[in-house]
């Protein structure tokens, strides 16, 4: 009998109703891929937009285009977008983050906005960040920063000109020009260059997956190095790991930069927020954990973005999306890891995991939350080795060309410093058959190297599947999925989580039923049983 962790979560809801009745804070929050969050985060899903934006100039291939994916890279469009006023007369006191701002757009509407950063008095340039709302599709109205022609929304922009804004309750004069004065706080980029803050220095630190990568590549940033590199056409500096990119033409470059965003930016920012969300958890606080949810929160808006829709059915830009093209690769989708359509085995085992996160965050359980991540971190690793054997195997048996080439790179990027902290060897082993410029890739030392790491990175071989050719019903020959060495470890290992909560849910309402049992038979002994018999029930039938 099979019980889902979303099963479980439910479970614990309605055994332990009181809890969750101080718990609750609203229900009204779309979900996220089926996800459904506990805090506002509209905002956050919608980076997935500024990778498409992405992929869209890349896939031009001009020189103008690929200088606007760079700027939207960096400067983003779609997340976290603030005005940059500038006010006729300095501020007349501080005005604290957060603080209201209201003025108007063009079409003499009210607009929304709060202050951006604590700024301090006789300041004339503030920064206004916009209002968003809980709906995904209409979550903000100015959508301004690198973007390109139809993805620009000036529509909730404050107007132009000269015009007036409340500002914590003081009206000023402001000019700013809407097209260059409207940005973005959040951007794809800023995911690597903050890394160095956040993790590298973070409360919590050394952040353990964060580190594998730090050490690999001798830096917080590799990831933005990564992808400047590929836009310039120019060699990385790492410690392991570099790639010269001046040996691709745009073919190649074009996918080691958009799986490099999303892929290596995006993969370890998402991590981030789940750190982030355990650094502030409070241990059996079941009233103050708002703040870690909702960093849990943003750590799936990150996996899947807006785009995936609340269903998750959609085609997304993000983790989410990859994980189900890699699951009809490998033969691993649907809920028990064995069908060629559908949603991945992945993303139902990872929305699982993310809702008992958000659960055991919510009711102070930190230990098992962080035990929780741990698993997430695991399996999040495995569409990037999926990638990287599939196009092992297209180079190899395929004929692969340049694109295909560049695609095992940068999956073999985007998950060589983890397969390195197992096995030194067997990361070398796969580098050197999927670098930039590798002069021979052979699959079958790929797929070899990465098994014998797949017991350290606790994942197994069911996990990975084996390459599918559809048109033949059959795996690719030597592409067929390999066998564990001890089942029974891992998967005791995988379940550990789900077996401790179910047998503290079943412990409880055991404990429960026998207390009933030992009363009721009580009441009997003395003559006054809890149930009587009615004399309807008693009668015969006609």
């Amino acid at each position: 009998m099979k019980l889902s962790i979303s099963l479980l979560v439910a479970s614990l809801a309605t055994a332990e109703a009181g809890v969750w009745g101080n718990l609750r804070r609203r229900l009204s929050y779309e979900k996220v891929a089926t996800y459904a969050p506990g805090s506002q985060v509209t905002d956050h899903c919608a980076i997935d937009r500024d990778q498409r934006a992405i992929e869209v100039e890349l896939a031009r291939k001009t020189n103008e285009s690929w200088e606007n994916a760079q700027k939207i890279y960096s400067d983003g469009g779609n997340s976290k977008s603030y005005a940059l006023l500038t006010l006729s007369e300095p501020l007349k006191s501080e005005v604290p983050k957060g603080a209201a701002v209201t003025g108007k757009n063009a079409a003499g509407n009210e607009v929304a906005g709060k202050m951006y950063d604590t700024t301090a008095a006789g300041v004339v340039n503030v920064q206004v960040q916009y209002a968003t709302t809980d709906v995904q599709d209409s979550y903000v109205q100015c959508q301004v920063g690198a973007l390109i022609g139809d993805d620009i929304n000036m529509s909730g922009c404050f107007a132009e000109g000269e015009n007036t804004i409340n500002i914590d309750g003081e009206v000023y004069n402001y000019t700013y020009t809407a097209a260059t004065d409207n940005k973005n706080g959040r951007t794809i980029e800023g995911f690597s260059t903050q890394l160095e803050e956040k993790l590298k220095n973070g409360p919590g630190a050394p952040y353990v997956d964060f580190e594998y990568f730090r050490k690999y590549y001798g830096t917080s940033d590799y990831a933005d190095q990564w992808v400047k590199a590929a836009f310039e056409g120019t060699r990385t500096s790492f410690t392991n790991g570099n790639a010269d990119f001046a040996q691709y033409g745009m073919d190649g470059r074009e996918q080691i930069i958009k799986k490099g965003t999303a892929y290596m930016n995006v993969w370890m920012y998402t991590l981030r927020e789940f750190e982030d969300a355990l650094d502030d958890c409070k241990r059996g606080c079941i009233n103050c954990n708002d703040d870690p949810v909702h960093a849990w929160d943003e750590g799936v808006c990150f996996y899947t973005g807006s785009i995936e829709g609340q269903d998750g059915t959609p085609s997304g830009y993000l983790l989410h999306e990859l994980a189900d093209k890699r699951s009809l690769d490998f033969k691993t989708s649907g809920p028990d890891g064995t069908d060629v359509d559908g949603q991945s085995k992945l993303n139902y085992d990872l929305m699982d995991l993310f809702a008992l996160g958000n659960y055991q965050l919510q009711s102070g359980n930190c230990p098992s939350a962080r035990k929780t991540k741990e698993r997430i971190a695991q399996l999040m690793y495995v569409p990037l080795i999926q990638g990287s054997l599939r196009y092992a195997y297209k180079v190899d048996k395929l004929q692969g060309g340049e694109k295909e080439k560049a695609e095992g790179a940068a999956f073999a990027a985007a998950c060589l410093p983890r397969i390195h902290a197992a096995n030194n060897e067997a990361a070398a082993k796969i580098y050197d058959n999927l670098k930039v410029g590798a002069s021979n890739t052979n699959f079958q030392e790929v797929k070899s190297a990465f098994e014998s790491v797949y017991p350290q990175l606790g994942i197994t071989c069911a996990d990975i599947g084996g390459l599918w050719n559809e048109a033949e019903k059959r795996y690719y020959p030597g592409m067929e999925p390999c066998t564990d060495a001890s089942n029974t470890q891992v998967v005791t290992k995988t379940n550990s989580t789900l077996a401790i909560a179910l047998g503290s849910t079943f412990g409880a309402l055991f404990a429960i039923a026998l207390v009933a049992i030992l009363y009721m038979r009580s009441r009997e002994k003395q003559g006054a049983p809890v149930f009587k018999t009615s004399e309807l029930e008693s009668s015969t039938d006609a």
